[in-house]
């Protein structure tokens, strides 16, 4: 797989931004995964090793009870496959703490996970649930065949669950990704036409639908150099930056943690592994963090970070433009 790390470094020129109040921790469990899609830009997948340590994990408890934080985003691979996920996650609850699960879909429906879309009901964990597409051929495609069956037998589970109820208190949310290297469609208009489909082949709800840009890196970028199109994808984003969406951007006010312990800007960033900050700076770790160096940093910033920016803008939380 190519390193697309030094293309992007080469033409980096997106404005300089600047931490805001640390609010969201987002953690990156390990790359173990059921699947391997081609627009992941983690390159998780069944055969990776890598996952977060109990002892890191309570390290990072302790920081967001001292910060106050008020979130806690998973992510992974499947951050329900590491072994330590339910631990977390009731802890995090405990103290009070949103968990946010960013799930494959599939992995509910594992002989082995069986039991997990109960327990993260009852923990009322929100659900940032992947499907590319409302079409079958378009998600098995990018994601493999039966995806999109397993994918709708996990959503109509945690519709019985209780998730995805306009007036419920369980958040279910969907993200979709182009499949292509162009910009994500309108986020609003998106939603109806997913909601609308949905409901009337498989009697499926959910709250809100994300609209996220495919970043250039990893196996996603790799791709792109392979036919050619890795120079033209970021023309793309550059051609569609919009300032405005500069306020908005999820790095403001969040920090990345990788399943070592090691903090960078944002979850793109680490997978470049870009130290925080925009000099040579080493890594900071969990353990050595200082809450005081983050007010008012400077976040590391490369041409990828015009993914976020383009357009209706893009996190993990959808489009910028509806923030």
């Amino acid at each position: 797989m190519r390193d697309t790390k030094p293309l992007l470094l080469a033409r980096s020129d997106f404005p300089a931004i600047f931490r805001k109040p640390l609010e969201v921790l987002q953690l990156n469990l390990g790359y173990l995964c059921n699947l391997s899609c081609v627009h992941c830009h983690v390159n998780a997948g069944p055969k990776r090793t890598e996952l977060m340590s109990r002892e890191t994990m309570d390290r990072i408890l302790a920081l967001a009870g001292v910060a106050q934080i008020h979130t806690l985003d998973l992510t992974g691979g499947a951050p329900e496959m590491h072994p330590e996920f339910m631990y977390l996650v009731r802890t995090a609850r405990k103290a009070g703490i949103k968990v946010i699960d960013r799930c494959n879909l599939t992995i509910l429906e594992h002989p082995d996970y069986r039991d997990m879309a109960d327990f993260l009901a009852e923990q009322q964990v929100e659900i940032v649930a992947s499907l590319p597409c409302y079409l079958q051929e378009n998600v098995d495609n990018q994601r493999g065949k039966g995806v999109f069956k397993d994918s709708v037998a996990a959503l109509q589970r945690l519709n019985r669950l209780g998730y995805g109820q306009a007036d419920g208190d369980l958040r279910l949310n969907l993200v979709f990704n182009p499949q292509d290297a162009v910009l994500p469609p309108d986020q609003n208009t998106l939603e109806q036409a997913y909601k609308q489909h949905l409901s009337q082949e498989y009697g499926i709800v959910f709250n809100r639908l994300f609209a996220i840009a495919n970043m250039p890196i990893q196996r996603f970028g790799s791709l792109l150099v392979s036919q050619g199109r890795f120079d033209s994808y970021l023309d793309l984003l550059k051609q569609n930056f919009r300032a405005e969406n500069l306020d908005n951007l999820m790095c403001l006010n969040t920090i990345s943690i990788d399943w070592q312990g090691y903090i960078y800007d944002c979850d793109f960033n680490q997978m470049l592994a870009m130290p925080m900050g925009a000099d040579a700076r080493p890594r900071p770790h969990i353990g050595e963090l200082n809450l005081t160096q983050l007010e008012d940093a400077p976040i590391a910033t490369a041409v990828h970070c015009y993914g976020c920016t383009a357009g209706q803008g893009s996190s993990c939380g959808g489009a910028l433009a509806s923030a």
